[in-house]
C-alpha cells in the first residue's frame, strides 16, 4: 500500500499501478480525490493527504503523510471515522483553522493489518477465536461452533470471515503455514509463472545467442552453502592480469517484465529460506534449474570484469556485460576452507584449474578485507542453523560464522556490487544510514554501567565501536557486545537516491549479485542493460517508478526475515514445551521490563523471559521453563540461579 500512495503523490499512469489496485485507483478517481490530468497520469488532489494513522493514548491522532512533505497533520478524535492505529488512510486538510495544520479521515484504504491469523481457545465459555499475535479475542463474521481446540485459520480484518483453514496447533508441521499467513505468502506460483518458467526447457543452445561473449572456456567455479540448489553467482580470477569476473545468472534474460514471473517476484521480493526448504522468489524451474549456475552446463550470464591494481588493489576499471558460461565445479564452503587451510595437494585432478586460481584470490581477498574494514565494521553475528526430523521438530542447533570462503565470495560480489552503483545517480541503492547520537550515547551508558568502558568520543563511531569491540574481546563477551552495536545502527535498505553505506564504509553501493533470490538485483540488471543499450525508453519506465519499487522491497525485506525469525521462534516454543524438565542456560541480552536471555547452550540461540526484573546485560542465567505460549511462540521461565558473565571468568564459546 505504500507503494501505491507514493505513486498517487507523485502521479502515476494506471499501467503502472498493481492490477489488484487499480479498483481502488478508480474509486479515489469518482471521488475526486485522485484527478486524472492531461497527460494521462492519476496524480492526489492538493486538498487532500494520504498516510497512516499514528493514535495517542488521549484518542488525538496524526496523519503520517506519505509522499507529501511538510508536517504530520493532527487529526483529532471525532474526525477519525473508524480509523485505527497503522491504519492508511485518506485525510482532507482542513483550513482556516489556528494552530497545528489539521485534517479529517475520509476513507480508509487498509487497514494496518489486512489479514489475520487464528485460533481456537479454550476458555470458560467454551471455544473462541483468538488473534495468534495478540492473544485477544477475535471478532468474526463466519461460524466457528463446529472449530476445535488449536484450530488455525486465515481471516480477512476487512470482512471477518474466514479465508482457509491452515492446521491445528498440536501439529508441528502447521508451523510453515503460520508463519507464512502472518505475512499472506505462500509457496505455490500462479499456472502462469509456472508455465512461463517450464517453457525455457532445461539447457541453453548457445547457438542461439550469437550477441553474447563466450566464456565457456574460463574455468569458472560457484561456491555456496552445502545445501543450496539456487547457484547465483560464479567466479574466475586470473592472476596474471589482476582481472576478475564475477558472472550472474542472468534472471531478466528470462523474466520479461510485466510477465506472470515477474508480478509474482515482486510481489515476493525475495526467497524465504527456512530451515527444512527455502520458498523460492523465482519458480524453482528457473531457480534451481535454467538460471541456476550449475556444473558442466551452459548458462546465460551477466558479467562483471574487474581489473585490479596489483599493488593498490584498487579497480582500474570494469565492465558489464552478456556472456555464456559453463562452471566447471560446484563447491560448499566447508570444501574451501579446508582447501585453503590444508592446501590442495591431495585434490582430485579436477579441481587443480580452478584451485589455481582460487588460493591466489584468497590472498587477494583478503588484503581487500582488511583495507575496507580502515572505514566500515568488522561484526561477529554467526547465525544459528536448525535441525528438524521427519515431524519437523527440533533436534539440532549449530552456529554458522563466517569463514575465510564466505569472505573471499563476499569480497568479490562487494566488488561487482560497488562498480555497478557508479552507473546511475539516481536507481536502486542499497544504503544504510549513519546511527543515531542518542542511540549510541545510549549504549556507551548501558555498557559502563556493567563494567566495559572506552574512552573514545562518540562522533567517531568508527573508533568508539573498534575500541568497544577490543574491550568486548578482552572481557569474553564480544559477540553479544556485536548485537548490541548492531541495533543501535539504522536498517540497510534500499533507495532511489543515493546516500552511501555506512557499514560498509562505501559511498555507492547496490545490490547486483542474486537476482534469483532479490527483486532488488534483477531490477538493477535491467536499469544496467537499458543504460549500456542506451535504450533510454526502458531506463525512463524502470526509473519513472523506481521510487515506490524501493519502499515496497525494503517492506518486503523485511517481511522475509520476519517469516524466517517467525519460524524458528515456534520451533523453539515446541521444544521447551515438550522439554520442560530441562534446565535452560542463556545470556542475558535485553533488560526491558521483562528481561530476556538468548541461549548458548543447545537449542542454541532460543529466546526466553526471565521473571527476574533486575537482570543485568550479559548475567548468565540457568532457568526452568514456566509457561510455554505456543501461538505467541513465547517462552517464560524462573531464574534459579544467575551470575554476571564478566565476573564469572568464562570465555565465550
Amino acid at each position: 500500500m505504500r507503494a501505491f500512495l507514493i505513486r498517487l503523490a507523485r502521479g502515476t499512469f494506471e499501467e503502472e499501478v498493481e492490477p489488484g489496485q487499480r479498483p481502488l485507483l478508480h474509486r479515489l478517481a469518482e471521488r475526486g480525490i485522485v484527478k486524472r490530468l492531461p497527460d494521462g497520469t492519476f496524480r492526489l488532489d492538493g486538498k487532500y493527504r494520504v498516510g497512516t494513522i499514528d493514535l495517542l493514548p488521549s484518542g488525538t491522532a496524526f496523519l503520517e503523510a506519505i509522499g507529501s512533505p511538510g508536517r504530520d497533520l493532527l487529526i483529532p478524535p471525532e474526525h477519525l471515522n473508524g480509523a485505527k492505529n497503522g491504519d492508511y488512510v485518506v485525510a482532507r486538510r482542513l483550513f482556516g483553522r489556528a494552530g497545528r495544520p489539521s485534517a479529517k479521515v475520509v476513507e480508509i484504504l487498509q487497514p494496518a493489518f489486512v489479514y489475520a491469523v487464528g485460533y481456537m481457545k479454550r476458555t470458560g465459555s467454551g471455544f473462541v477465536p483468538h488473534h495468534i499475535r495478540t492473544d485477544l479475542p477475535m471478532e468474526l463474521n463466519d461460524e466457528t461452533a463446529d472449530f476445535a481446540e488449536g484450530t488455525l485459520f486465515l481471516a480477512d480484518n476487512r470482512t471477518g470471515k474466514i479465508l482457509r483453514i491452515l492446521g491445528n496447533l498440536a501439529d508441528p508441521t502447521v508451523d510453515e503455514a503460520v508463519s507464512l499467513a502472518l505475512f499472506n505468502r505462500k509457496e505455490p506460483f500462479s499456472p502462469e509463472a509456472e508455465a512461463e518458467a517450464r517453457a525455457w526447457g532445461d539447457s541453453v543452445d548457445a547457438s542461439a545467442h550469437p550477441e553474447r561473449e563466450d566464456l565457456r572456456h574460463l574455468p569458472f567455479c560457484t561456491i555456496d552453502p552445502v545445501d543450496a540448489k539456487d547457484f547465483d553467482d560464479a567466479l574466475y580470477w586470473e592472476p596474471k592480469t589482476h582481472t576478475l569476473y564475477v558472472a550472474i545468472a542472468d534472471v531478466s534474460a528470462y523474466v520479461a517484465h510485466e510477465s506472470a514471473i515477474d508480478r509474482e517476484a515482486r510481489s515476493r521480493g525475495f526467497s524465504v529460506y527456512l530451515p527444512h526448504k527455502s520458498i523460492p522468489m523465482l519458480p524453482r524451474a528457473l531457480s534451481e534449474n535454467i538460471c541456476s549456475l550449475k556444473p558442466d552446463a551452459d548458462r546465460l550470464a551477466f558479467v562483471c570484469r574487474l581489473e585490479l591494481d596489483p599493488d593498490t588493489l584498487e579497480t582500474r576499471g570494469h565492465r558489464f556485460f552478456e556472456a555464456i558460461i559453463r562452471s566447471k565445479r560446484r563447491y560448499n564452503y566447508d570444501e574451501i576452507d579446508r582447501y585453503l587451510l590444508e592446501g590442495f595437494s591431495d585434490a582430485p585432478p579436477g579441481d587443480r584449474e580452478t584451485l589455481a586460481f582460487l588460493l591466489p584470490l584468497h590472498s587477494v581477498t583478503k588484503k581487500l578485507r582488511a583495507k575496507r574494514l580502515e572505514r566500515g565494521y568488522d561484526f561477529h553475528s554467526p547465525e544459528v542453523r536448525m535441525s528438524l526430523d521427519e515431524s519437523q521438530r527440533l533436534v539440532a542447533t549449530r552456529l554458522e560464522s563466517a569463514t575465510p570462503s564466505h569472505s573471499l565470495v563476499e569480497e568479490c560480489m562487494l566488488l561487482a556490487n560497488k562498480a555497478a552503483a557508479e552507473h546511475f545517480d539516481v536507481g536502486i541503492f542499497r544504503i544504510h544510514e549513519p546511527p543515531d547520537p542518542a542511540r549510541i550515547e545510549k549504549l556507551v551508558d548501558e555498557l559502563g554501567k556493567i563494567g566495559i568502558y572506552v574512552e573514545a568520543p562518540e562522533e567517531d563511531f568508527h573508533t568508539l565501536v573498534t575500541m568497544l569491540q577490543k574491550e568486548a574481546k578482552e572481557k569474553g563477551v564480544a559477540q553479544w557486545v556485536d548485537q548490541l552495536i548492531i541495533q543501535t545502527q539504522k536498517q540497510a535498505a534500499y533507495s532511489h537516491e543515493n546516500v552511501g553505506h555506512f557499514g560498509l564504509g562505501f559511498e555507492r553501493y547496490t545490490h547486483f549479485t542474486s537476482p534469483i533470490r532479490r527483486y532488488s538485483d534483477l531490477t538493477l540488471h535491467r536499469l544496467l542493460k537499458a543504460i549500456f543499450k542506451k535504450d533510454d525508453r526502458a531506463k525512463e519506465a524502470l526509473l519513472r517508478n523506481i521510487e515506490p519499487l524501493c519502499v515496497k522491497i525494503s517492506e518486503l525485506e523485511r517481511e522475509a526475515t520476519r517469516i524466517e525469525w517467525d519460524f524458528m521462534a515456534r520451533k523453539y516454543a515446541r521444544w521447551a514445551d515438550a522439554n520442560r524438565e530441562e534446565t535452560l542456560e542463556g545470556i542475558v541480552t535485553e533488560t526491558a521490563q521483562v528481561p530476556a536471555a538468548s541461549s548458548d547452550r543447545f537449542p542454541l540461540g532460543m529466546r526466553f523471559f526471565c521473571d527476574k526484573s533486575d537482570l543485568l546485560l550479559f548475567d548468565r542465567v540457568e532457568a526452568e521453563v514456566n509457561i510455554v505460549h505456543l501461538p505467541q511462540a513465547k517462552i517464560f521461565t524462573i531464574v534459579k540461579s544467575a551470575r554476571h558473565l564478566l565476573e564469572s571468568g568464562e570465555e565465550e564459546d
